[in-house]
């Protein structure tokens, strides 16, 4: 079964080469409507807006902080999208496992963070053999009333 039906994950999809956010947000809206949407379910609208603001901040991410992107993945789960972004950087940003609290005006910290911790699930920062980081996040779709 797969996990349009909603009983188990699906594989990773990697995306075509990405080098941009655009480009990684095109590929995250594709698998949803080719892949998670049917039939019977369409995923809500706002949790794709949602996705694809993960997408952007995770991505550009990477490639402004984390000495550039190495690849980019996305597989369904049973209750949204998982992400993976690879960078080649080992550093892991203070903010990572913060609570989403958004920055003080003049502090130095984006918004991209709290962002992500709001918007996403389980995020897990592991490194890459040979260097660099990956950072895998769920988020949670909903399927229309």
């Amino acid at each position: 079964m797969t996990a349009q039906q909603g009983h188990t994950a699906d594989r990773a999809t990697t995306a075509p080469p990405v080098t941009t956010a655009a480009a990684a947000r095109e590929h995250a809206r594709s698998v949803v409507r080719q892949r998670w949407d049917s039939a019977s379910r369409t995923a809500r609208e706002e949790d794709v807006v949602d996705l694809l603001l993960v997408v952007s901040e995770l991505v550009t991410n990477a490639i402004r902080h984390g000495d550039g992107l190495a690849a980019f993945e996305v597989a369904l789960a049973q209750d949204g999208v998982r992400l993976t972004v690879h960078d080649n950087s080992d550093a892991v940003p203070d903010v990572a496992y913060g609570r989403g609290e958004l920055p003080s005006v003049g502090h130095g910290q984006g918004y991209g963070w709290p962002l992500i911790i709001r918007l996403a699930r389980e995020i897990v920062i592991d490194p890459r053999p040979g260097g660099g980081k990956s950072i895998s996040v769920l988020v949670p779709l909903r399927a229309r009333p």
